[in-house]
């Protein structure tokens, strides 16, 4: 059992962790969350050792071993699978005592060990980790040195869950994989035999791998049993009650408060009055505890709709050098409202695709037609190490807007998210998540008709990126999605498209249809699901999910565009009465000029009558739009 004891901690003398205690049973899969800078990193490392408490301190049982991801990728010319069995280092030195060993009594036990550790099954173990991760058997061959940052992190990831520590400890491990790999390590998770401490920002993953969440919230550590969707109800709970407590303590403080003010001078009530000031002493405050709320994302719309389709390909192959085309044989069309999602291992040519459909890239081969007025929006991780490190999110608000004045962009700003005192900080001194959010807002600032968005969840936390899923329902232009946050496909995405096999393809099925389909793959067909080959005949509800809310948008598109034009028309009214207001003012112009007092006087009462008329049909669209979106949702 893992026992955090008293646990303290500072950084630079903020309080990370403050007398944190909790307890995680032997072999149960726990899911640590908080929002971003709560310290949950830190915790991780004060639990592998890296750094020590300040006060407190971690057991566990004596022999454990402990598994931990580090940052240090493995780089040299081992091949992958080599340097995944070489991180097992007790094998490793007792086949290398194999071949030397004499005593005939020290060779049994060399192989009653090896036996006992399941060492000759070792190639086949790695193997088939490697594979769910999504090395195939060439690549497995490779040098370390061959492959990227981010994919050398997978591989470190592999020799961890290859060597099954007793206490994994995963820090976003889903950060370097991609929507497949993810579904893999979830699969895999869910069978691990040991204890298993993941901080993840990934709904589902939250929801389908672990049994317990652990929540860090101001230095506090509180354990609640089932996945996500049963921690945000339990402490939705949780906090319901402690403000009920409160306000029950609250009139009982006020009525002893009030009976020792009033009687404290009587002497025939001296002795109560003093029971009760002792009373309100002993009485510990029940804090109100007020949730952090996540300033909502802002997507600009389209100011206007452009006829479909917005993108035509017809017999399309496009590539980086010449002859060498990374995807061909596309057919497709992307229409004004299309929510479209891309499946698709790493490197099947899911960015290369959305290179092409922003104009980044041109075809080698075939036709391309796209709308002439269509504006394109592109946000993609890579695009966090752009932003200039000495500007300041208001010097970017500046380029957006030069003409206006520095109230309106600091409001503007604050639309998006950043407060007062982030308006003027150094992207350098950004965290991931704010810089996500300003790149979005440099992204879909002038409203594009096409959002293309290559993982933009990956520096966002739980609540952030649910925040992110309404701005994208609330949307009116197409989306293209690449994400490996399974939780954000289906709950945005009305279409599949699968990259593949060197080219691009609708796909029939849903997540869960591609989730058997993957699993059956990467484990050669071994852990195929039962209901895998009727998934795409059965009805999928997810599909079915993806549909309705497609009908939904539709439905309630017109209503939304009639309370906006009404209430951009109220605000016109208002306007121009507060201009007539101020000339009819004037009581000089009664005497200089009557009849253009009576002028205004009529035009003024006209534009009342209209305003009046305009804010009715206001009232009338809001309500027929949110019963329509009531019955959506029911």
């Amino acid at each position: 059992m893992l026992h955090i004891n008293e646990l303290s901690y500072r950084i630079e003398g903020r309080p990370i962790l403050e007398s944190a205690s909790v307890g995680i049973p032997e072999g149960h899969k726990v899911g640590l969350v908080g929002r971003n800078g709560a310290g949950k990193t830190t915790l991780l490392k004060l639990i592998s050792g890296e750094i020590a408490p300040d006060l407190g301190g971690i057991t566990m049982p004596r022999g454990h071993r402990l598994g931990y991801v580090t940052q240090e990728a493995p780089g040299g010319d081992d091949s992958l699978i080599d340097w995944v069995l070489s991180t097992d280092t007790e094998r490793a030195q007792l086949f290398a005592e194999a071949e030397t060993a004499t005593d005939p009594h020290r060779i049994a036990d060399i192989h009653v060990r090896l036996a006992d550790i399941d060492a000759h099954s070792a190639p086949a173990r790695a193997a088939q980790i490697l594979a769910g991760l999504g090395f195939d058997e060439i690549a497995q061959r490779r040098p370390c040195r061959d492959f990227s940052g981010g994919w050398r992190m997978r591989v470190a990831l592999g020799a961890v869950l290859f060597l099954e520590p007793d206490l994994l400890l995963l820090d976003e491990p889903t950060n370097y994989l991609d929507l497949e790999g993810t579904m893999w390590l979830e699969s895999h998770l869910r069978a691990y035999p040991n204890t298993v401490l993941m901080v993840s920002h990934d709904r589902d993953l939250l929801n389908r791998a672990v049994g317990a969440i652990l929540h860090l919230d101001r230095g506090r550590l509180t354990l609640y049993s089932g996945g996500y969707d049963d921690f945000e109800a339990q402490r939705r709970a949780k906090l319901d009650l402690d403000l009920k407590l409160k306000k029950k303590q609250d009139e009982q403080r006020k009525h002893l408060e009030a009976f020792i003010t009033r009687f404290k001078a009587k002497a025939s009530k001296a002795t109560q009055a003093q029971s009760r000031v002792k009373a309100l002493a002993k009485m510990q405050p029940i804090a109100a505890e007020v949730e952090d709320r996540v300033v909502p994302f802002r997507l600009t719309s389209p100011a206007k709709e452009l006829a479909s389709p917005l993108i035509r390909i017809e017999g399309g192959s496009v590539g980086y050098a010449e002859g060498q085309p990374v995807l061909r044989g596309l057919d497709l069309r992307l229409d004004h409202d299309d929510r479209i999602a891309l499946l698709g291992q790493n490197g099947n040519g899911k960015s290369t695709f959305a290179k092409l459909l922003a104009g980044r890239l041109q075809l080698m081969g075939g036709h391309m037609r796209a709308a002439s007025k269509m504006e394109v929006g592109f946000f993609a991780q890579h695009q966090l190490d752009d932003l200039v490190t000495s500007k300041t999110p208001y010097g970017y608000i500046v380029d957006l807007m030069p003409d206006a004045t520095e109230a309106q962009r600091r409001t503007r700003l604050g639309t998006y998210g950043f407060s007062y005192d982030k308006v003027d900080t150094k992207c350098e001194n950004l965290s991931g998540g704010e810089k996500a959010r300003l790149l979005m807002m440099l992204t879909t600032f002038n409203g594009p008709h096409l959002l293309i968005l290559d993982e933009p969840t990956n520096h966002l936390d739980v609540d952030s990126r649910e925040a992110l899923i309404h701005a994208l329902n609330d949307y009116e232009g197409a989306v293209i999605l690449i994400s490996h946050d399974r939780h954000l496909v289906e709950a945005s995405a009305d279409r599949l498209w699968i990259v593949r096999g060197g080219t691009v393809s609708p796909y029939d099925g849903d997540m869960e249809s591609y989730r058997d389909l993957l699993l059956s793959e990467r484990s050669g067909g071994r852990s195929r699901s039962r209901n895998a080959g009727k998934a795409e005949s059965a009805a999928p509800s997810r599909q079915d999910t993806r549909r309705a809310a497609a009908d939904k948008r539709a439905e309630l598109a017109p209503l939304k565009k009639q309370v906006q034009a009404a209430e951009k028309r109220m605000a016109q009214l208002s306007v121009e009465i507060a201009k007539r207001d101020e000339a009819l003012a004037d009581p000089a112009l009664y005497a200089k000029d009557a009849a253009r007092a009576q002028k205004l006087s009529m035009e003024r009462g006209q534009l009342a009558k209209d305003l009046s008329a305009v804010e009715e049909a206001w009232l009338e669209a809001t309500e027929a739009y949110e019963a329509a979106e009531a019955g959506a949702g029911a």
